[in-house]
């Protein structure tokens, strides 16, 4: 079977960016113990044209930092997300029976070419052009302590339950808006139909599978069933 690998490309990209949740994880800014002229200096409108050469020991307090808050795995992350995707499309186009081998091949080459030390090295000048050694310090004194400890804990589900509040609020109100709207867009009235077996103003469910890089579900858009 001939396979398409242009249209692959794209659906990973689109997934890539339908998730719109795969930047790294951040400190919290109010854990920063720095002073207002280093956030002044810190607080960069445009993102670094290039890698910036970082020194050393600045280098190694970023690493020590994303080490903390588990920044540091997100190119396991990276990998399991893709190889996944990969999987699922690949599993459709080869059969069941050539897949393993496929996936066995792919995920060595590509772990090869992207993995932990490769997402970090890429990340470390990023923080090294918005946070100060200052702001670092600050930040690493923070994780090390229990509270910090605990803000990394406890900051996933957060993440999670605050995805979820948010995507069940915005798909009640954007239903309720294009239920308004049926008076003046009579064709509204059937496209708001519920399917078979779905409750009126049912949630969109997600994809099987779906998860972002970052480890979080990805995000679907509400979407009136027709």
């Amino acid at each position: 079977m001939k396979i398409d690998f242009t249209f692959l490309a794209l659906l990973l990209w689109a997934g890539t960016v339908s998730a719109q949740t795969t930047t790294p994880p951040k400190p919290t800014p109010h854990a920063s113990a720095t002073t207002s002229q280093s956030a002044a200096q810190s607080d960069q409108t445009a993102s670094p044209a290039a890698p910036e050469k970082v020194n050393p020991a600045k280098a190694a307090a970023i690493r020590h930092l994303m080490d903390l808050t588990n920044t540091s795995k997100l190119g396991d992350n990276v990998v399991s997300y893709f190889t996944g995707r990969v999987k699922s499309i690949m599993g459709q186009n080869l059969g069941q029976d050539r897949l393993p081998a496929f996936m066995d091949t792919f995920t060595k080459e590509f772990s090869a070419k992207v993995n932990s030390d490769t997402i970090n090295a890429a990340v470390i000048p990023i923080y090294a052009h918005y946070f100060t050694t200052e702001d670092i310090d600050g930040l690493i004194k923070f994780y090390e302590s229990p509270l910090g400890q605990r803000v990394v804990k406890l900051m996933p589900q957060v993440d999670r339950d605050t995805q979820t509040v948010s995507l069940d609020l915005g798909n009640k109100a954007a239903l309720a808006t294009l239920q308004s709207m049926t008076t003046d867009y009579p064709e509204l009235k059937q496209m708001l139909q519920p399917g078979p077996g779905a409750g009126a103003g049912a949630a969109p469910e997600s994809g099987p599978g779906e998860h972002t890089p970052s480890g979080q579900p990805a995000p679907q858009a509400p979407t009136p069933e027709k």
